[in-house]
């Protein structure tokens, strides 16, 4: 594993740990500079192709949804952790599907689902424009919707 620090090819393994999802984290040490750095790998498995409204076909990008998340939650006390967690659980449901496309609509409801769970100012923000509310109106309808549940 090549250190981010300086670059250097040659490292140890300090610390490993497993998660719910199957990847491994390892704490590490570069040989050389001495900086401590942790990588985290996981399986890949196929995940579906994403069908767009539109009826285009898309390769699901973690790293896109990744984005759209952490806007929904900037300034939210989120942390990255739990922000990576949800996405991951996303990614873990698509896989299980055991499809090969998705409609992008599914993922949308899974990110609102762990959203909710997470963050409600979050999930309102990311409600907001996934659900395509562009009035007080139906803004206040899904926080009331909120607020009931």
């Amino acid at each position: 594993m090549r250190c981010p620090y300086c670059q250097h090819h040659d490292s140890k393994v300090l610390d490993t740990s497993h998660d719910s999802h199957g990847g491994i984290r390892r704490r590490r040490e570069c040989f050389k500079c001495g900086q401590r750095f942790s990588t985290y790998e996981r399986p890949i498995l196929a995940t579906p192709l994403l069908i767009k409204q539109d009826g285009t076909r898309e390769e699901f990008d973690r790293e896109k949804l990744a984005r759209g998340v952490r806007i929904s939650c900037a300034k939210r006390p989120v942390s990255a952790a739990d922000i990576e967690r949800m996405i991951g659980q996303v990614e873990s449901q698509m896989q299980k599907m055991g499809k090969s496309e998705v409609s992008s609509r599914v993922v949308g409801d899974l990110v609102m689902a762990g959203l909710k769970d997470l963050d409600q100012i979050a999930y309102i923000r990311y409600a907001i424009v996934y659900l395509g509310l562009d009035d007080l109106q139906s803004i206040r309808k899904e926080i009331d919707h909120l607020l009931e549940s």
